[in-house]
């Protein structure tokens, strides 16, 4: 193919036309000053097209593959800060960086080499892994979707365990390969889990340093990947970034840094989370999120049985010693003593499972809200597209014809949560997307409150309905949250629609009264007042000596 005719956008064949007709590229853009430039072969084969993503150790390209016929991805390692490129489009490296620079060009031909020919059902597969123009690089399938982040900003912040676990198992079986291969990720996040068009997720390849900081994502990144000192980067970190990132997926906000939690532990799980969510969903959360690392759960294989089956140590350790109780010859044993050795047992199964519960409705019921219906945040952009259909799409005009003439009843979408759209066959026949977001006295935060073309009327399949979710109302009256504790403090004001980020607590000390209670709070009861603004609560620290 003449690659002076493929567009580098879309990787059509759209005749070497400056504006692309398929996808509208303006074919005079090029990639930057640092990259390799829009049209450059790499290999005499690997056409070079448009920067999809940096990071601070590689470029990922979209390219095409002239000898395959295929569009693929084009992985280059160019470390920010170390690599230059030169006028020749190859790498140069100080001399000052040349250590650094080929122990991570080692690290990288190694770790995706060991991809070649074994293809994991999570991760792009990957075709080539060589070097050229002093740097290297590899080629691998095409990712066509959006970041979970984006995904989850469409449905309303958060999922439902049960849309949550068919996605999440071939993830998991993916980064258990991994480690069979010795291969730690250490970047798992929402930021670079994808969700493609065929439903499943998928990883944005694999990073070469586990602890570079411009690969560390605040709130998905374990503890000992901040400071060594905690401990050496292991399985167990990819258990944190997976349970982490699983945490936002069915919560719907961010968890707590865990630098930040190695002095004060502020990891909380809304009440009504903890009561829809099943238990050993809860306690795989609890085990797979501990700062340190011997706390936290050792493997994949763990993580999985606690997550599916509910395996968790102690469930293993009462079968033990179960299986132990049933092993004694029953002439060592007389009946009085079997019935109070079962009596004991029982009461100490009891009591682990209700002081189980207790621990974590004390450690999980602060409410943490922030956006628990709407995530924050900008709707899903072209930018955030990954990649594009495969070849076999090069050279055709995708008609998207509709179905037929016949007219399908405009479906009422307002008071509903966009999640309630997705993939539901009672909407079959449409294209529900959102468009904008407004304030709304009339429809709670995330709740869809307008629609583009109204319930009642008439439109082919195909048609588009474009959606406006709102905000909440854009002003409430205060809730008056003096003499309250903290924690409860911060429930009333995330229920009256305050942001999470936007709730302060300041110190005061009140001799006369309760200490650990507000004493005063900004604005003041029944203000009339943005939710949007900042609310600060005073707690009296006062602690009586005597």
């Amino acid at each position: 193919m003449n690659i002076d005719r493929i567009c580098p956008n879309c990787m059509k064949d759209n005749g070497g036309k400056t504006v692309c007709d398929f996808c509208g590229w303006d074919s005079t853009k090029n990639n930057g000053p640092d990259k390799l430039p829009v049209r450059f072969v790499i290999r005499d084969r690997y056409f070079v097209g448009k920067t999809l993503y940096s990071d601070c150790e590689s470029i990922v390209y979209l390219g095409f593959d002239t000898i395959e016929n295929k569009a693929v991805n084009i992985k280059e390692y160019f470390p920010a800060g170390i690599a230059i490129r030169n006028p020749d489009k190859t790498v140069y490296v100080p001399k000052e960086f040349q250590f650094a620079f080929n122990d991570g060009l080692i690290r990288f031909l190694d770790i995706n080499r060991k991809f070649i020919g074994f293809p994991l059902l999570s991760l792009p597969a990957t075709y080539a892994v060589f070097e050229e123009n002093s740097t290297a690089y590899s080629i691998c399938d095409t990712v066509s979707g959006i970041t979970l982040k984006s995904f989850l900003a469409r449905n309303s912040g958060s999922l439902k365990w049960e849309q949550a676990r068919p996605l999440f198992l071939p993830l998991i079986d993916t980064v258990k390969a991994l480690h069979d291969m010795s291969v730690i990720h250490g970047a798992i996040s929402p930021n670079t889990v994808m969700v493609c068009r065929d439903g499943k997720l998928r990883l944005l390849g694999v990073p070469v340093n586990n602890r570079e900081e411009g690969l560390i994502c605040d709130g998905y990144s374990a503890a000992e990947q901040y400071n060594s000192s905690v401990g050496e980067v292991g399985e167990y970190t990819d258990v944190y970034g997976i349970c982490a990132t699983l945490f936002t997926v069915l919560i719907g906000t961010v968890p707590p840094s865990a630098d930040s939690r190695i002095l004060s532990d502020s990891l909380t799980i809304p009440a009504h989370f903890a009561d829809e969510l099943p238990r050993q969903v809860l306690v795989s959360l609890a085990n797979g999120m501990q700062v340190k690392p011997e706390n936290r759960t050792a493997d994949i294989d763990t993580l999985k049985n606690e997550l599916i089956y509910g395996e968790t140590k102690e469930n293993v350790r009462k079968a033990q010693r179960a299986e132990v109780k049933r092993s004694v010859p029953a002439e060592e044993t007389n009946s009085g003593a079997k019935k109070n050795t079962g009596l004991k047992y029982a009461a100490i199964a009891s009591g682990i499972t209700a002081g189980l519960f207790i621990i974590l409705a004390v450690v999980l019921i602060l409410t943490v809200f922030k956006d628990q219906i709407f995530k924050k945040g900008d709707l899903i952009s072209n930018d955030e597209v990954v990649s594009i259909p495969s070849h076999d799409q090069i050279g055709d005009v995708d008609s998207d014809a509709l179905e037929s003439k016949i007219l399908y009843p405009v479906p009422d979408l307002k008071g509903k949560y966009y999640a309630e759209t997705v993939n539901n066959d009672e909407y079959k026949h449409f294209k529900i997307v959102i468009k904008d977001k407004e304030f709304s006295d009339t429809y709670a935060r995330g709740l869809i409150c307008a629609q583009s073309i109204a319930s009642g009327e008439s439109a082919e399949h195909g048609t588009v309905i474009e959606l406006t979710i709102s905000l909440g109302k854009k002003t409430v009256d205060m809730p008056d949250v003096t003499g309250l504790s903290q924690d409860a403090a911060m429930i009333e004001l995330l229920r009256a629609g305050f942001l999470y980020e936007n709730i302060v607590v300041e110190e005061a000390s009140d001799s006369e009264a309760i200490s650990g209670i507000v004493l005063r709070q900004s604005p003041e009861y029944k203000d009339s007042v943005s939710t949007e603004i900042q609310v600060v609560i005073y707690v009296n620290t006062y602690e009586d000596d005597n």
